[in-house]
Parts: structure tokens; C-alpha cells; sequence
């Protein structure tokens, strides 16, 4: 029920012991773990030698800005780029869609990496942490948009996280660094926000994070902690029956509920499926604090285990590889 943060670019030899540890689950990569496409290659091969080959890798992926791996993969323009081609061109825009994701999750595939992070389903209200991660402010473009994308992962061997449910757009602050608030009534963000991540779902994509934000006119606790968010809406009324994450326990909006390990048992006890511990200072405590929870469902965990996918070398020789990265390139052009 844990996924886990490591500090650099080998794994250090207490890491091998978190990577063991009971409801220990999975590692998410970052840019402090990334030196080439070898060397990342084969931190997660010997991560996998130690925990086994069910054992979850992830990264965020998403083009842009948030993208951990660089050089040696695709740079993949941000979704906001493909939003602006719809205003002149919904067809190719939706083609494009499905193309960057496939790009994406066909490399990290190909190294390894189970799924990303992504799509970013959250409408373009010019958040300072979304910005042009969100494909479009109009929230029906966005779900059309949101479904491609999860098209084209699934196409590349890749399971879909929606983020960040019900939405992170609306609000001004960035919870890496501070608490927000959210007071729009649940009609509105029904009739908005959650209109990508109800298309994501249709689409069958297999998780959801939520979000670290507060919708007081719905609970007044974050969405990552909330029965009302997860129990009552996403599974209730949305009918979502995948994999439920809460986002970085690390991030300065989790901290409402206080330590590592209270955040931790707050993510599980609202009804999320994995607790996310990505700065490895937080990660023995939030070991200490899973060790003996209840196992989460192996049929909401097992989907995110990435297909079979081709090696690194039979996808460069694919020409509609060179054809998707042409025309999703040429976005920024």
C-alpha cells in the first residue's frame, strides 16, 4: 500500500530493506534518480532483482515541465500545446493526444517503468502548480482530450492515472508548498472540473490520485483524506472500482492532518489504495506507519503492472515512432 522514494542514481543499502519492507509496494523515480537511459535502466532492473518482478515502478512522465527522464527520450512538448491545436483543429488535436501518450508510455515501457503519472486531468484555471499541464479551461475539451490519452497509454502497454481528482485547477496555490481551499459548491465542480476524470473513468482508465486540495463545501478535510471524496463519490456516484492513490505525503498541503505517519493513516482510511512517500526522509516513518494495515486489493493493484512491452531497440526501429514524435514535436515548432 506504500510507494516509495529512493535518493539517487544506485540504490543505497538501506534501500534494499525498504524495498522489502511490509506494505511496501512500489518506487516512483525522479530527476535525482536519472543519469542516462542506461543508468536508469538498470536501477530499476536491480530494484526489481531485489523485490521481486511484481514489484510497482513509476515515474511522472507527462511532457512539459514534469517530465523526470530527459536526455536519451523523447521531449515531449506539454498537453497544454495539444489543447491549443484543438481550438483550430479538434481532429488532429485528439490524433495527438493519443500520439504523446503512446511516445511516452511505449519508452518508459521499454526501460521498465510500470506507468506514469498521467494524464493530468485537471482543467486549465491557471493554477501556478498545474499551468500548461492541463490540456484546456473548457472542461468538455478536456475530457475528450483525457480519453485519448488514456487511449493512446493503454495502446503503448501503459495503465492511466487520472490527477488530480476532483480537480486542482480552480484554486491559486500550489499544495507543494501550502494548504487550499476550495469553495466552490459540489455542483460546480460536477459540472466542471470532474467532467475529464468522468471521461477518464469511461475510458477504463485504472487509477485515480486525488487531490491535496479542501472542497469545504463538500468535506473539510483534503480529497486525499476524505470518505466523502473517495467512498461516497468517486466509488459511489462515479462508479470507479480501480486503484485510488493519494498524492505526495511529502507536499505541504498533507500536513493538515499532521505527521507522516497521521497522513499516511489518513489516505487509508478515507479509502485510498496507495500512499505515496516520495522524499526518502519521510519514508521510514511512513513504512513504521503501513506495517500492519490491511494488504490493499490485488485486483485494484495488479492493472497497473505495465504490458509487455518491446525493447528499447525494437521501438527505435519502428517508423511510426518517427511519425508520432514528428508530429508531437512539432507542437512547440
Amino acid at each position: 500500500m506504500l510507494i516509495i522514494g529512493l535518493a539517487g542514481t544506485e540504490l543505497a543499502p538501506h534501500e534494499h530493506g525498504q524495498l522489502l519492507a511490509p506494505g511496501v509496494v512500489g518506487a516512483i523515480l525522479f530527476s535525482r534518480n536519472f543519469a542516462s537511459r542506461e543508468q536508469v535502466t538498470a536501477l530499476i532492473e536491480a530494484i526489481r532483482d531485489i523485490a521481486g518482478e511484481d514489484f510497482l515502478v513509476c515515474v511522472d512522465q507527462e511532457g512539459g515541465r514534469v517530465q523526470r527522464f530527459r536526455e536519451g527520450f523523447t521531449r515531449l512538448p506539454p498537453l497544454a500545446a495539444i489543447g491549443a491545436l484543438y481550438d483550430t483543429d479538434p481532429v488532429e488535436a485528439v490524433n495527438r493526444a493519443e500520439e504523446h501518450a503512446w511516445i511516452m508510455a511505449s519508452e518508459m515501457r521499454a526501460i521498465g517503468v510500470d506507468f506514469s503519472f498521467a494524464p493530468v486531468a485537471d482543467v486549465g484555471h491557471g493554477n501556478r502548480a498545474i499551468g500548461n499541464r492541463a490540456f484546456h479551461a473548457d472542461p468538455d475539451v478536456a475530457a475528450e482530450l483525457v480519453q485519448a490519452y488514456v487511449r493512446g497509454m493503454h495502446l503503448g502497454g501503459m495503465a492511466a492515472v487520472l490527477k488530480h481528482f476532483p480537480g486542482h485547477g480552480f484554486v491559486r496555490e500550489d499544495t507543494h508548498e501550502a494548504a487550499a481551499i476550495d469553495t466552490r459548491s459540489k455542483a460546480d465542480i460536477l459540472g466542471g472540473d470532474l467532467k475529464p476524470f468522468v471521461a477518464g473513468i469511461e475510458a477504463r482508465a485504472e487509477a485515480v490520485m486525488a487531490a491535496h486540495v479542501t472542497y469545504t463545501a463538500v468535506d473539510d478535510q483534503p480529497a486525499g483524506y476524505s470518505h466523502v471524496w473517495i467512498e461516497e463519490i468517486l466509488r459511489g456516484e462515479l462508479g470507479f472500482r480501480g486503484c485510488v492513490f493519494g498524492d505526495d505525503i511529502s507536499m505541504a498541503a498533507a500536513g493538515s492532518v499532521g505527521g507522516v505517519a497521521a497522513r499516511a493513516a489518513a489516505n487509508l482510511d478515507a479509502g485510498c489504495d496507495l500512499v505515496l512517500a516520495c522524499f526518502p526522509d519521510v519514508v521510514p516513518e511512513a513504512i513504521e506507519a503501513v506495517k500492519d494495515r490491511r494488504p490493499s486489493p490485488v485486483e485494484r493493484i495488479a492493472p497497473l503492472r505495465g504490458a509487455i512491452g518491446s525493447t528499447w531497440e525494437g521501438l527505435v526501429d519502428n517508423p511510426q515512432r518517427d511519425r508520432f514524435i514528428a508530429r508531437v514535436t512539432a507542437l512547440e515548432s
